[in-house]
């Protein structure tokens, strides 16, 4: 859509230079107008004429509208007043190897010893890749060593060579391609797109197939035809005097110049030009532009040059006013940190907490954020915030709690936020003031501090519970032994797995504090969520109430733990394809989307800007919200 776009101002732009509308270029028996080029007061036509014309310049007579015209000819190579410019389009695929190759580099020598040295020469190439060897130059030295130094490589990008021909010939002049090829195009590059750029800019066009087939000849057609050329079939041997024909078409070429009648008011006319000649006289015609747009009678439409859509961006003054913005903030935390406050006393749980971290082992002694007064501030404001909202302090303490954190909710706030600062700053310093990335990274700064606190979190329960019949018999075999319950979580204290020795560490330090063993370990089973150990805690209450052997209970719930985890692994390692399936489905499409805003951003930005594309948005965010739920259906088995 982009490349359209561009073809669409560039059509504006040549529109007063090139609006011909005329017969074919190269007629073999009829001349024809190729180029009308307004100039001030008059109009400058380009005449091709026949091959073995003897043309009179002298009587050359023109009409506008029917209205004669003062006018002379001139032969076209001797004046640079009209800039001619031919762009050679040589397919260097691997198919053109041997005979073929070394036959259409001599015919390319031949026709840059051939034609006229006023007309500039440009070489395109294509194969696996388009290449601008050559910029337009009258320099024929340049030429031959560029077509000396040509190689093969696979594919055929025949379409895109094409494109990166018509945008090299420029907006000026008479502009056209002699495009060579033995090939079919190998990649997806619409042929229309291709013949709507070269009708849409003006240039002349005709091929030069090599031994193929006329009935593989359509999109080579297509292409002449949007030229206004022809398709010429040659083999290796002929190419030579195909090139030399070509070159001396644009020898033959007449320079018309004609001075406006008085009575031609209008922007465009039908030009009619009639030169003596043998054997028979010659007549062009072609509706073509005769006055500028510094000329015509009324104003001209101004056309805006053409520029590069940044979609949603932020403006100059909206970006000063945000820097300002956050720099004001900053200091506004800076005198609210530094402000020296009174620290609300402790509550005697806040306490209890604080004794019962310290003993586990996650605060070891003071720590550095302790001596640090400005750090002390921000957690105590952070804390007061929390403190208002105790809903949200809960629901972070548990979550922290199930990660295994060491951190605060107040602390866990504080890099929250700054992660979330962070990321939102990148995130406009890689889009150069992009709202559209900024958003992107804001959120992945939001979110991604829970989904990394989640994923810590999942993982310790799976520990948990991997570990969990293993600790069940080892507290069996303990008090068979003839240990307390107390003993035995004393024993998996000192010889249990990571989180399970941790966690009952914390059980046994609550029970000093006063609290009933029982609750400190369903106070496990809350934070880890877990059923199976809310079972074994109401099988303990149980026993505690109406007695038993603890022990070979112990062993029972654990052999059935035992199983129902073997049970989990192989529905786990059976389902493993299909979540990883749904990953990569439900991911793909907005990871790719932030690669291509990252290197490809004005492909992408029409659908932010234009309401079709928000349309398809909008559905394809549905759609894949519906594809990803019913996925994680189809994959989450419950054992």
């Amino acid at each position: 859509m982009a490349r359209r776009s561009v073809l669409a101002v560039s059509t504006v732009l040549v529109a007063l230079a090139v609006p011909v509308a005329a017969a074919p270029a190269h007629a073999a028996d009829e001349a024809s107008i190729t180029h009308a080029e307004p100039n001030p007061g008059g109009v400058q036509l380009l005449v091709s004429v026949p091959e073995g014309s003897d043309v009179d310049l002298d009587s050359v007579s023109v009409t506008v509208d029917g209205a004669e015209a003062d006018a002379e000819a001139v032969p076209a190579e001797s004046t640079t007043a009209v800039e001619r410019t031919t762009i050679l389009v040589i397919d260097t695929s691997n198919s053109m190897r041997g005979e073929r190759f070394e036959a259409a580099k001599d015919a390319a020598l031949t026709f840059l010893d051939t034609v006229p040295e006023d007309v500039r020469v440009g070489v395109v190439t294509f194969a696996d890749d388009v290449d601008r060897a050559l910029e337009p130059t009258t320099d024929r030295a340049a030429a031959e060593a560029v077509i000396g130094d040509l190689t093969l490589s696979r594919d055929t990008r025949l379409y895109d060579g094409v494109l990166g021909a018509v945008d090299m010939a420029g907006t000026e002049g008479q502009r056209s391609l002699l495009v060579l090829s033995d090939g079919r195009d190998t990649t997806d590059t619409p042929v229309d797109d291709v013949t709507d750029a070269v009708s849409e800019n003006g240039v002349l066009v005709d091929v030069v197939s090599v031994g193929r087939a006329s009935a593989e000849d359509s999109a080579l057609q297509q292409l002449a035809d949007a030229g206004d050329g022809q398709v010429i079939t040659a083999d290796a041997e002929a190419l030579r005097e195909e090139f030399t024909r070509e070159a001396d078409i644009l020898s033959r070429q007449i320079l018309v110049t004609a001075e406006l009648p008085d009575a031609v008011t209008d922007d465009e006319a039908t030009v009619t030009v009639t030169l003596a000649a043998e054997p028979t006289s010659l007549t062009a015609q072609a509706f073509a532009a005769v006055r500028s747009a510094d000329e015509s009678s009324t104003p001209a439409p101004t056309t805006a040059a053409p520029t590069t859509d940044r979609g949603l961006a932020i403006s100059r003054t909206w970006m000063m006013g945000g820097v300002a913005a956050l720099g004001l903030g900053l200091l506004i935390l800076l005198v609210v940190l530094l402000v020296p406050r009174k620290r609300p006393a402790m509550t005697p749980e806040e306490r209890a907490a604080v004794y019962t971290d310290r003993l586990v082992g996650r605060h070891s002694g003071p720590s550095k954020a302790e001596h640090d007064p400005a750090l002390t501030q921000a957690k105590d404001a952070a804390a007061k915030v929390l403190h208002r909202n105790k809903s949200l302090e809960d629901r972070i303490a548990r979550r922290l709690d199930g990660a295994g954190s060491s951190l605060k909710p107040a602390e866990w706030l504080l890099i929250h936020m700054g992660i979330f600062v962070g990321a939102g700053l990148v995130g406009l310093l890689l889009g150069k003031g992009g709202l559209v990335l900024g958003l992107v990274f804001f959120a992945v700064g939001a979110i991604g501090p829970w989904v990394w606190l989640s994923i810590r979190r999942s993982r310790r329960r799976k520990a948990f519970s991997s570990s969990l019949p293993d600790t069940l018999q080892l507290m069996s075999g303990s008090l068979a032994a003839g240990l307390s319950l107390a003993q035995s979580v004393d024993t998996i204290v000192r010889e249990g797995v990571e989180p399970i020795s941790s966690e009952f560490k914390r059980v046994l330090i609550e029970a000093r504090l006063g609290v009933a063993l029982e609750d400190a370990l369903e106070s496990v089973a809350d934070r880890f969520d877990s059923k199976d150990f809310a079972w074994v805690v109401m099988a303990i209450k149980i026993q505690r109430q109406v007695g038993g052997n603890l022990a070979e209970l112990l062993e029972t719930v654990a052999a059935t733990m035992r199983e129902r985890e073997y049970m989990r692994r192989q529905v786990a390692a059976l389902s493993a394809e299909g979540k990883l399936s749904a990953w990569v489905l439900g991911g793909l499409p907005p990871l790719f989307m932030l690669y291509l805003l990252l290197t490809n951003r004005d492909y992408v930005m029409v659908l932010f800007t234009d309401p079709i594309g928000w349309l398809m948005l909008g559905g394809a965010c549905l759609l894949l919200t519906l594809g990803v739920f019913w996925m994680s259906r189809l994959v989450k088995v419950e054992v």
